[in-house]
């Protein structure tokens, strides 16, 4: 991704990215796709799926709107911070309970402002339905991020003692895979490719909570909501820190994840679309009204463009 200034290319960010088809096809690479990639919040359907997969929703009658902040990174607007409180409440529990921290400079210091406190009430949630500790949800070898751990390991195609886990942002852990096994998991929230029918069933209902409520997965205007409303039912997506973007194609049967290397989310959105348009994965109507997305403007501080984000194939 090439940003420019007064024509002049000022920064570049590299861009790899991977994507898969339902039989196994490789139909894209750019750059390394065997390095592991640590996914971040691009995992979190796959833990929202593991906390579905155990009884948690049906046992407190979540709707889909809960179900989609479970899987959010968001952006912490009055609708992300009530379907919060909303899982908390049925589940019985408090916000002194979230052990995600605040979210930073900008927002009011309770941890439930935190982009990630929807998947927090759903651990928790997970940990009531399956009987361990609440106060250690966070803990790798608790048994709820056990189950999480080897829904995320199958969902990646690999074993579990192959996922590499380190610990996010909010103090969950997060586990790294190549860039490959991360798009096999995304063509698996395309159609459920290899699953048993629980974890089939349970990730397809998260997959259209998502769908149905793209607000609900970031925010209103950001880009993950904004893909997948143009993509009306043919995608999923969700965004990660450090760069990473998981889109589930789901008429092709296909997933892709790409990876930014400098970690830089500015060219996240871009490079999404660069790749996509590479696969033909919407039509040219639908891509059009992303253009916003697609060749970011850069502006100065007094609001003047001065130039732009673009994406070239190296």
């Amino acid at each position: 991704m090439e940003v420019t200034r007064d024509g002049i290319i000022e920064s570049v960010h590299c861009v790899a990215a991977c994507a898969m088809d339902d039989a196994g096809n490789e139909l894209l690479a750019i750059g390394s796709v065997e390095a592991p990639v640590f996914l971040r919040s691009t995992a979190k359907p796959f833990i929202a799926s593991a906390i579905v997969a155990a009884g948690a929703a049906d046992r407190y009658q979540f709707d889909d709107r809960e179900i989609a902040v479970i899987a959010a990174s968001h952006s912490a607007q009055p609708f992300h911070i009530s379907a919060v409180r909303s899982i908390l409440s049925k589940i019985g529990m408090d916000e002194a309970a979230l052990q995600c921290g605040p979210e930073g400079e900008g927002y009011p210091p309770e941890p439930i402002y935190n982009n990630c406190s929807g998947k927090h009430a759903g651990i928790l949630a997970l940990c009531k339905t399956i009987g361990s500790d609440p106060q250690t949800y966070r803990d790798p070898e608790n048994p709820a991020q056990r189950v999480i751990l080897d829904v995320c390991a199958r969902m990646s195609g690999v074993r579990r003692d192959e996922l590499h886990v380190g610990v996010d942002g909010c103090g969950v852990p997060v586990y790294a895979v190549p860039l490959r096994a991360a798009a096999q998991s995304y063509v698996r929230l395309a159609c459920g490719e290899g699953l048993d029918l629980r974890h089939s069933r349970a990730l397809r209902r998260v997959r259209d909570a998502m769908i149905a409520n793209p607000e609900f997965v970031s925010g209103s205007g950001e880009f993950d909501a904004e893909l997948m409303r143009a993509g009306a039912g043919a995608l999923a997506c969700k965004g990660g820190a450090e760069g990473v973007h998981g889109i589930a194609l789901i008429e092709r049967g296909a997933g892709l994840v790409l990876k930014v290397a400098d970690g830089n989310s500015r060219a996240r959105p871009p490079a999404a679309m660069a790749v996509l348009a590479m696969l033909h994965a919407l039509p040219q109507g639908r891509l059009d009204g992303l253009a916003a997305f697609a060749r970011p403007a850069v502006h100065n501080k007094a609001g003047l463009q001065v130039g732009e984000i673009r994406g070239v194939v190296a």
